[in-house]
């Protein structure tokens, strides 16, 4: 069974992080410096915020989940219907180690499919590797439609962006936010 998932930018987390415990009477699942999450079952969402990033508001959308097989699906689906899909592999990123692909919609949106293999205790365990067509990257994992007609190409949990954020990286073709 899948699992919805919305991460937003945020700029205070401690005051989102109050507003979203009363919205969902329930207490984050996680919490970090820097980071929030929730999993609830009703309804069923993986629902994060976090301070990495260079706008507040929509970071990026996704289904999560349950095993490796629903997630080949998806992926499946993706290839079928010719999308450009980024695909990452096993990575690391929002304090888990997933295995991942995205998708862009047209407007620019980042679709994250993922299956979460495990916890980790940072927020990404290392650096993105230099790729051809990657553009720097703005928030914690998604990716951002590229200023030119190119799909972008991802080989690491921060995906390729159009800007740099302060509080996640410096403008270059790879990024440290992660």
């Amino acid at each position: 069974m899948k699992r919805f998932h919305v991460h937003i930018h945020v700029e205070d987390l401690n005051a989102s992080i109050a507003f979203y415990e009363r919205l969902f009477s329930a207490p984050a699942t996680r919490v970090e410096a820097d980071y929030a999450k929730w999993m609830l079952d009703d309804p069923r969402i993986n629902f994060a915020i976090s301070t990495r990033g260079s706008q507040p508001g929509l970071d990026h959308l996704g289904f999560q989940t349950d095993t490796a097989q629903e997630l080949q699906v998806l992926k499946d689906q993706a290839n079928n219907a010719e999308m450009a899909l980024i695909d990452e592999g096993e990575t690391t990123c929002c304090y888990a180690q997933s295995e991942k692909h995205w998708i862009l919609d047209p407007q620019g949106i980042a679709w994250e499919h993922f299956h979460t293999l495990g916890n980790i205790p940072v927020f990404h365990e290392q650096a993105p590797v230099m790729a051809q067509d990657v553009v720097s990257a703005t928030a914690c994992c998604a990716p951002r439609a590229p200023q030119t007609d190119k799909v972008a190409a991802s080989t690491a949990c921060c995906s390729p962006a159009t800007s740099a954020s302060p509080s996640c990286a410096p403008s270059s073709a790879t990024s440290s936010c992660c």
